[in-house]
């Protein structure tokens, strides 16, 4: 199993920027799918962006253009770089990694994600 630590979370006005990443340690997947989910007070978690073991990506709607998920050459540690940051953006924001078989060739929005971080808090001003 994985363990997923996020990190990078604070207060900002909007408009501003925040970097969020998340360390990977244990038996990391060589075939996986790595995303990055919010969940605000009152609401349902909702998926923002995903990597895949190949390296594309995907993100919601309301984040395209403004989020970009990446990772590290070791890929060891997920990034979540997000700017022009709105008040809506305001959340817990959670990392996960769900472990590909070997057959599978789809995206990463369906996946099963069986790991996941303790989340970091993400707040912005008007």
């Amino acid at each position: 199993q994985v363990q997923l630590l996020e990190s990078g979370g604070g207060s900002v006005q909007a408009g501003g920027s925040l970097r969020l990443s998340c360390a990977a340690s244990g038996n990391t997947y060589s075939r996986y799918c790595m995303g990055w989910f919010r969940q605000a007070p009152g609401k349902e978690r909702e998926g923002v962006a995903s990597i895949r073991s190949d390296g594309s990506t995907s993100y919601a709607d309301s984040v395209k253009g403004r989020f970009t998920i990446s990772q590290d050459n070791a890929k060891i540690t997920l990034y979540l770089q997000m700017n022009s940051l709105k008040p809506e953006d305001t959340a817990m924001y959670y990392c996960a990694a769900a472990r590909l078989s070997w057959w599978y060739d789809g995206g990463c929005a369906q996946v099963p994600y069986n790991a996941w971080g303790q989340g970091t808090q993400v707040t912005v001003s008007s």
